[in-house]
């Protein structure tokens, strides 16, 4: 029984960190937007029936306590499965991004069911869904935090693998560098986020020319997500090379032809999902983005592993059993 409450409680805890994640999440696109608490005021109209959609304190209110109660029950939820299921104890930003997708379907068919109303098309399912994997993740990594014990599986055998989590670093890292990069060019053009948006509005909305560009916060917000797990699976890639190369040194030049793939892809990408950008983005800046983020990534990886520098400094051509 004891045990029983305890999971009762860190969930609650842990649906009362999701509910708050996901509220302040809207709270401040509303407020860019111009219309503060224009998200729970739709959502209350929309559940209750009412006409008049305006921004009114009891209609929130209601919702809010609705939201939050809905929330504890989802957190309650998962601190029990990842009771009686070990897998769930692990990579607990993966399970958080999972249970994001999840809460998003459900609030998909939830709202259609019972308003009558696509609440994720009137709010943009972009917003939706990263909102919603947001709070996931908050959700999951509080309750990872407050764990009793310490749980090992294969699972988090693989969480903690050094390719792993210098791939996961490295994505990161090249991310960030492109994303800076992008943005100091764009400060100085007075156009800052205009290339996620562009791109954004191509992958997300099927912008067909540089008039149906939108840069927006769900065109950029659904963009950046893109963008990083796409760096993480190249991180990931590359830092399996490298942990490779220490074994056999010569392998270190694949790592200089899967940025040439890597490149080349990205451009045959672009020019088959929105030609047209090629000619809005100046193709030497994606070129140099890219670059400046594989040599960053790559010195990462260079100083993580002072086994290959040895190697390749004592004879670059020796291969190693």
């Amino acid at each position: 029984m004891k045990r029983i409450s305890g999971v009762v409680a860190r969930g609650a805890a842990g649906g009362i960190v999701g509910a708050t994640a996901l509220a302040l999440w809207f709270l401040v696109l509303d407020g860019v937007a111009g219309v503060p608490f224009r998200t729970p005021s739709f959502i209350a109209h929309a559940m209750f029936g009412f006409d008049d959609v305006r921004v009114a304190a009891g209609p929130i209110l209601l919702y809010t306590l609705i939201h939050y109660a809905a929330w504890v029950l989802v957190g309650v939820v998962v601190a029990f499965l990842r009771t009686k299921v070990k897998a769930l104890t692990a990579l607990p930003i993966l399970i958080g991004l999972a249970l994001g997708f999840a809460l998003f379907d459900l609030v998909f068919y939830t709202s259609l069911a019972v308003t009558g109303v696509d609440v994720v098309d009137e709010l943009g399912w972009e917003i939706v869904l990263s909102g919603n994997m947001f709070a996931g993740v908050c959700l999951v990594w509080f309750l990872h935090l407050v764990r009793p014990t310490r749980t090992v599986s294969r699972w988090s055998a693989v969480a903690e693998n050094p390719i792993v989590r210098e791939g996961v670093a490295a994505g990161f890292i090249g991310a960030t560098v492109v994303a800076g990069w992008f943005l100091v060019f764009e400060l100085g053009r007075g156009c800052a986020l205009f290339t996620p948006g562009a791109l954004g509005s191509a992958i997300f909305l099927g912008a067909q020319s540089p008039e149906e560009i939108q840069v927006t916060a769900a065109t950029v917000i659904g963009y950046t997500v893109f963008h990083i797990i796409a760096f993480i699976v190249a991180g990931f890639l590359a830092a399996a090379i490298v942990a490779a190369a220490e074994i056999t040194p010569p392998l270190v030049l694949g790592a200089v032809l899967f940025f040439v793939i890597f490149e080349a892809f990205f451009m045959g990408a672009l020019t088959m999902v929105a030609e047209f950008l090629l000619g809005t983005l100046a193709w030497w800046t994606i070129a140099v983005g890219n670059i400046v983020a594989a040599i960053s990534m790559g010195w990462f990886l260079w100083r993580r592993h002072p086994d290959l520098r040895a190697a390749l400094a004592a004879n670059p051509f020796d291969q190693t059993d």
